[in-house]
């Protein structure tokens, strides 16, 4: 059984790569990678590089050869080729390719969100709906490492503007359960992965448990927020970005309650200790 993870180097990618190895053996992972060089530096030795961009369907189609699992793991919007192409791009490769089996990293709750940030992936699930093969799409929420502005000390420390619920867990938890998906025997077709329904007050008291400080926290408008983070040295647009990171848990769209990611793994790293986790890196 050969198994592939695309978009390999990247943090989601990596991890996910090393519990594959440590899972099947590395001599049965193949990491797509755009960079081989940066592949071969990034990735556990034993590890077969190949390189393919989702923009380019026929190098997709090479990298995929033999494969019969594949980790699809969705690329970043606002490059040359649009989001939606380069999903595309994989789709027809998968097809071409004759890959059996692909575990997809999507939104939560995709199917029926309406978060501009779903669009995307709810094209690309009903893409890998059409092709027939067998899949999974893993919908994941938040990661933690999404909140540093908030939980590092800064002039952005603890406040928010965001009035609603996200399932906070570490990127690499995600990462692993992606993996374990991919070498179960009888995946299901949709998880909804997500850590338990948490505010951002929740967010600051466990930071306390975390740090053994007094957290205090603060809510402004997003508009408040982003000046903050234009005080912070950011440019009005930059500002204004990072500021409408919080609008998918503002709007509802990672509220959700859901045991998928805490069942696959076997239990997920308590809150606290993963803020620490996060804050000592």
């Amino acid at each position: 059984m050969k198994y592939a993870i695309s978009a390999a180097t990247g943090k989601l990618g990596q991890t996910a790569v090393r519990t594959l190895v440590d899972e099947v053996g590395a001599e049965n992972v193949v990491a797509i990678v755009r960079d081989g060089e940066k592949g071969k530096k990034l990735l556990p030795a034993g590890v077969e590089i190949r390189v393919a961009d989702y923009g380019d369907e026929a190098a997709l189609v090479k990298a995929l050869a033999g494969i019969d699992k594949l980790l699809f793991i969705s690329s970043q919007p606002g490059g040359e080729v649009s989001r939606a192409d380069q999903h595309k791009n994989m789709v027809e490769a998968v097809k071409a390719a004759g890959v059996g089996y692909v575990a997809y990293t999507s939104f939560p709750m995709a199917d029926k969100s309406s978060n501009w940030l779903a669009a995307d992936h709810q094209l690309t699930e009903k893409l890998i709906k059409d092709s027939g093969v067998k899949h999974s799409f893993l919908r994941n929420n938040w990661y933690l490492e999404n909140e540093l502005t908030f939980l590092a000390p800064g002039p952005a420390s603890q406040v928010y503007w965001a009035n609603n619920y996200a399932g906070w867990a570490l990127e690499r938890e995600y990462a692993a359960a992606a993996a374990k998906v991919l070498v179960s025997e009888n995946p299901k077709e949709v998880y909804e992965f997500a850590g338990p329904k948490r505010d951002y007050k929740d967010l600051a008291q466990e930071l306390g448990k975390a740090t053994g400080k007094e957290v205090t926290v603060k809510q402004v408008s997003q508009e408040e927020y982003a000046k903050l983070l234009e005080g912070m040295g950011l440019s009005h647009d930059v500002a204004a970005m990072y500021a409408g990171f919080q609008q998918p848990i503002d709007d509802g769209s990672l509220t959700e309650e859901s045991s998928d990611l805490e069942k696959v793994l076997g239990g997920l790293t308590p809150l606290d200790q993963a803020i620490k986790e996060v804050l000592g890196r």
